[in-house]
């Protein structure tokens, strides 16, 4: 695909929705049949007209994340590096997440978790096994743990 064509696919898809810069160099690598300066280049005019921001990336990806799929800051931190954010836009978007929200969410998600595996020997051990797979810091699972089994 010529560089106009993709450049202006692009802007299309940064339109509709957020992507980071590592998604849109992918995607350009692609419509450009792999010339590599050619994509970095098409990236740089995106970043350059505001159609691509990591830190707008990266709040909406942690807001999206936090509130839907129930990810605790440490899976959203990992997920973020791995698409080449900054520490610091990973930083802000953190921030943005209310923490008040964060914890209810783990509980609730922790209470269902728990429903499922009662008699389960193992049963502490899987709850908290399941809170670090969903991203949350070990002292947080303690104590959303700690109010799960004190409401039963």
């Amino acid at each position: 695909m010529e560089y106009s064509r993709s450049l202006s696919r692009l802007q299309r898809l940064c339109s509709k929705a957020e992507y980071c810069r590592a998604d849109i160099y992918r995607k350009a690598l692609k419509d450009l049949d792999g010339d590599a300066s050619e994509a970095a280049r098409l990236v740089d005019e995106l970043v350059r007209d505001r159609y691509v921001d990591d830190s707008r990336y990266a709040s909406a990806f942690a807001r999206e994340k936090a509130s839907l799929q129930g990810w605790g800051p440490v899976k959203i931190r990992f997920q973020l590096r791995a698409k080449g954010v900054s520490d610091a836009d990973i930083t802000a978007a953190l921030e943005e997440i209310d923490s008040t929200a964060a914890d209810a969410r783990l509980e609730r998600l922790l209470a269902a978790k728990a429903r499922t595996l009662e008699g389960d020997p193992r049963f502490r051990l899987k709850l908290l096994k399941f809170g670090l797979s969903r991203g949350y810091e070990y002292s947080k699972i303690e104590d959303a743990l700690c109010s799960v089994l004190k409401r039963d």
